[in-house]
C-alpha cells in the first residue's frame, strides 16, 4: 500500500472530520501506513519555551491513515484507485478511473 501514494501527490480525504478536503501529501510514514496532508487534520501542539524558541500553541498537521485518503485523478479531478502497469520496461502508476498515467 505504501507505493500507491507518494510525497507530492494530491489526495482527497474519504473519512473523518476533514472528509472531502483536498491537499498535497507532505510526508509518508511507511511503517505506520499513514500520510501527512497539508491543510488537513490540523491539531494544536503545545510547546514549552526553550532558549531558542518561544513556547505556545503551534498548529501542525497530524497523520491520517492511508485508507482514509484517495488519489485525485489527473484527468477527471475525482478520487480514484491506483493501479500499476509496465510501460517501456518501467513500472508506472495509473489512475483506475481514467487509465491516465500518474507518473512516468
Amino acid at each position: 500500500m505504501g507505493a500507491r501514494i507518494k510525497k507530492g501527490d494530491t489526495v482527497v480525504v474519504l473519512a473523518g472530520k476533514d472528509k472531502g478536503k483536498r491537499g498535497q501529501v507532505t510526508e509518508v510514514l511507511k511503517k505506520l501506513d499513514k500520510v501527512v496532508v497539508s491543510g488537513v487534520n490540523s491539531v494544536i501542539k503545545h510547546t514549552k519555551q526553550t532558549k531558542d524558541s518561544a513556547g505556545g500553541k503551534v498548529p501542525k498537521n497530524a497523520p491520517l491513515h492511508m485508507s482514509n485518503v484517495a488519489l485525485l485523478d489527473p484527468k477527471s479531478d475525482m478520487a480514484t484507485r491506483v493501479g500499476f502497469i509496465v510501460k517501456d520496461g518501467k513500472k508506472v502508476r495509473i489512475a483506475k478511473k481514467s487509465g491516465e498515467v500518474i507518473d512516468g
